[in-house]
């Protein structure tokens, strides 16, 4: 019997935050346990093999049967709904990576929801006939953009369904894994991405759907658009070669429209575009993933790169970084890294002098990549320093939230205003704001401008949430929905795991009065090690800014301070006392706030 490998990883907030202790349980086709497994630090799981069926069966495009075994995971986790995936296909020799997208419990319930995710055979497998049309040169934008995220509509354009936004290569790659095997030779598999991708690209340039009206950049219809499953795994071989190319399409020779890559099985259905089935064939017969590719489309296509990629804070170089180099560039991944690391502990503390690529940054983007199953080889090339961007953009937006939060005072008790289309004001600026905080854990929720006015991108916001949560999907705000929202909103603080301090680390501002000489006095430590903690060559502070101050493990911690807590309770929480706190943080009264935070004595 051949073997094939599972791994997966309890995530939420697009990566942001690693979920630990999730509890997975792999059961194989009969139904029976095989593994009972838990997350780790990284919200991952180790890797495991399971029986399935010979790779060979895979490669024959007249095997009637299926060339996989269809595995079931289900995960549990206090504070999260269960989730429960199956028929989830393991191919011989390859990894499966499953990433479990994990949801916070809403305040009001006692236990938690099962969501039903079911994956099933890849698309090369069916017999439906597609209808995919589009324009080959006809063109809306300016220029070629990747679109981070996409949003993606899971039925048919008419259809009622929801949509999800996922980033650009999250999409690919489950594309890819929905509508082929893994197992093809990496020719073939290449060519396969690049119609995938141009496909989709050629979607968003044209503006295929919303200059219809919708709402949606694709669908997941074989018969309109390209196959995905959300919630699907995701195969280590289609992962590698899409962080390699995810911004390079097709087009035709001086063009800058992706060309409408249509496709189809090529066995089972038949279409005017490329043969899936046929880039095997041709892959084995020693062709090129472009040559490939002008098998089935003009002779005159070329490979070209997307010119921009949206909602990345900082394009890439344009050559990798690597144990040497040096420049702003390396600054801004070590800055990065070492703000991702506050989420992901398991990435080591870069200690090289900024700006300086050197062992320490080596070794945090080794582990970076390991965690977000790159080549591990510590060279910040163009699919590693856009995954940092990724993953830096997602966890630097949940901290802009949490202090847009404190700064409206959300509080526990809903407005008691109606609001609809048209309406303004501070109370739509609190919907908007609550949106977006739950539109980073739900996916089927878009973001919004928090601009105080209640547009149609509001609406469409406030209609995806209460589909979500099963309320009349009006677009009218009331009482239920206000409730609604209030009860996944305060989940979310509830119930989200807040970022490990580094050991023996507590982050501090300068305030008005500080010295490095009454900080050393104050966190039990030295002058020098504050020092050298920081990179700092002189004495001088300023207020506002940020240190790192080093103390003895157990002296100081860091707390964030949630609704319910007081001064009395945190002191009997932690084994101190009410004036220790005060006298730690400076305090003269007993008030604190939500989202605060306070060093705790140990």
């Amino acid at each position: 019997m051949a073997i094939g490998y599972l791994v997966v990883q309890a995530r939420t907030a697009h990566d942001a935050i690693p979920v630990e202790g999730v509890q997975v349980e792999v059961l194989d086709p009969l139904g029976n346990g095989v593994y009972y497994l838990k997350t780790d630090e990284n919200g991952e799981t180790g890797k495991v093999p399971l029986e399935t069926a010979d790779k060979s069966f895979s490669l024959n495009p007249y095997y009637t049967g299926m060339p996989f075994a269809g595995y079931q995971v289900l995960a549990q986790a206090d504070g999260f709904d269960s989730v429960s995936v199956s028929e989830i296909p393991i191919f011989d020799g390859e990894t499966a990576i499953l990433p479990l997208t994990l949801i916070p419990m809403q305040r009001t319930k006692r236990s938690p929801s099962l969501t039903e995710i079911h994956i099933g055979a890849p698309a090369v497998s069916m017999s439906e006939p597609r209808f995919q049309e589009g324009p080959d040169a006809f063109y809306v934008l300016r220029q070629v953009i990747i679109p981070n995220p996409i949003t993606v509509h899971l039925g048919s354009p008419s259809s009622s369904a929801s949509n999800v936004q996922v980033s650009f290569t999250d999409y690919i790659k489950n594309v890819a894994s929905s509508e082929i095997y893994p197992t093809w030779p990496k020719a073939s598999l290449k060519a396969n991405i690049y119609a995938i991708i141009t496909f989709a690209l050629n979607r968003v340039y044209t503006e295929w759907y919303r200059s219809r009206g919708y709402n949606f950049d694709i669908t997941n219809s074989t018969a309109y658009d390209q196959y995905f499953v959300y919630g699907r795994p995701i195969y280590e071989s289609i992962s590698r070669i899409v962080d390699n190319i995810f911004n390079e399409y097709v087009r035709r020779s001086g063009q800058i429209a992706p060309y409408f890559t249509s496709f189809c099985n090529g066995t089972t259905v038949t279409c005017g575009g490329l043969s899936q089935w046929g880039t095997v064939t041709l892959a084995e017969q020693g062709l090129t993933p472009l040559k490939i590719l002008r098998s089935y489309y003009p002779k005159d296509i070329e490979i070209a790169e997307a010119s921009a990629i949206s909602g990345i804070l900082s394009s890439y170089p344009g050559s990798a970084l690597r144990q040497g180099s040096r420049g702003l560039d390396v600054e801004i991944i070590q800055t990065y890294l070492n703000r991702i690391r506050k989420n992901y502990p398991a990435i080591p503390s870069i200690t090289d002098p900024a700006g300086q690529f050197g062992k320490s940054t080596k070794d945090a983007v080794t582990r970076f990549q390991k965690i977000f199953n790159l080549t591990a080889d510590g060279i910040v090339g163009k699919s590693t320093w856009y995954k940092i961007s990724s993953i830096y953009t997602a966890v630097a937006r949940l901290a802009e939230l949490d202090s847009e939060g404190n700064t409206l005072g959300i509080g526990t008790v809903p407005p008691e205003s109606v609001l609809r289309q048209g309406s303004r004001g501070q109370d739509v600026i609190t919907l908007q704001y609550l949106l977006d905080v739950i539109s980073e854990y739900y996916p089927n929720v878009p973001a919004v401008a928090q601009d105080g006015i209640f547009g149609k991108d509001t609406k469409d916001a406030v209609t995806a949430f209460q589909r979500l949560m099963q309320l009349t999907p009006d677009g009218i705000v009331g009482a239920q929905t206000w409730k609604s929202l209030y009860d996944v909103y305060q989940g979310i603080q509830q119930n989200i795991p807040l970022p490990k301090p580094e050991p023996g680390i507590i982050e501090y501002t300068v305030v008005s009065g500080d010295t490095l000489w009454s900080l050393a006095r104050r966190f039990g430590t030295t002058v020098d090690a504050i020092k050298r903690q920081n990179g700092l060559t002189g004495d001088l502070l300023q207020i506002g800014q940020k240190l790192k101050i080093p103390t003895s493990q157990n002296a100081v911690s860091s707390y964030t301070i949630v609704s319910g807590d007081t001064l009395w309770s945190l002191a009997k929480r932690f084994g101190t006392t009410v004036d220790a706190i005060k006298r730690l943080n400076g305090l003269t009264g007993d008030e604190i706030f939500t989202g605060q935070t306070l060093l705790i004595p140990g």
